[in-house]
């Protein structure tokens, strides 16, 4: 099962410095004491770099089995159960082979920031049996997901697309949203990076 503990704000960017660059930490900020959820996301064993990721997410399964983590488990069924359910779709649209890459990261992020919104809710509540469980979905959920890039690297991104299809006014800001989504699905919030587009257009 992944590790999921807190560490007081001060302690957790003096941890950061000493954590692999391999691994990944996904953090939560509470209301209560400031304190941070953190949750140690490490590549699961049984999957190499190459793979694409509904043979990562199967591969994860059977270790999960293997190892009888029933909570680890239940996160990565929902999973299969998201992608199955939009495969479903897509072939109804005409499209044999189900969803894409693109798709799939589009589902992990979506359903990533379902709970790190759910986790907030029931923090504020006082339910933190509850957060902790989102937490703990969020961390195998995330394991699937690229680094995400931070301000500097989506504002880089942004001008790069807007250059690339020659954008200069806010009726191109489709045209650039459609170069980010193709590019950076899963390593980027596009509800965040739309307004920064259209500050660019419209400057």
């Amino acid at each position: 099962m992944v590790p999921v503990g807190r560490v007081k704000q001060d302690q957790y960017f003096t941890d950061m410095s000493n954590i692999n660059r391999l691994e990944r930490i996904a953090c939560l900020a509470t209301q209560s004491d400031m304190a941070y959820e953190c949750a140690l996301i490490t590549r699961p064993w049984g999957w190499t770099s190459n793979m694409d990721l509904r043979t990562k997410i199967s591969a994860a399964m059977k270790q999960a089995m293997k190892e009888k983590d029933a909570v680890r488990l239940s996160t990565l069924r929902l999973i299969n159960a998201a992608i199955k359910d939009k495969d479903i779709d897509a072939r109804a649209a005409g499209q044999d082979d189900g969803v894409g890459e693109a798709e799939v990261l589009s589902i992990l992020g979506k359903m990533s920031k379902q709970r790190v919104e759910s986790a907030r809710t029931y923090e504020e509540g006082g339910r933190l049996d509850l957060a902790e469980r989102e937490l703990g979905e969020i961390s195998v959920i995330e394991e699937f997901l690229p680094q995400q890039l931070d301000e500097a690297a989506s504002a880089k991104a942004v001008d790069a697309a807007i250059a690339e299809v020659g954008a200069d006014n806010i009726r191109d800001m489709g045209k650039v949203m459609g170069v980010l989504k193709a590019k950076y699905t899963g390593q980027m919030d596009f509800g965040s990076v739309g307004p920064m587009v259209k500050d660019r257009l419209c400057g």
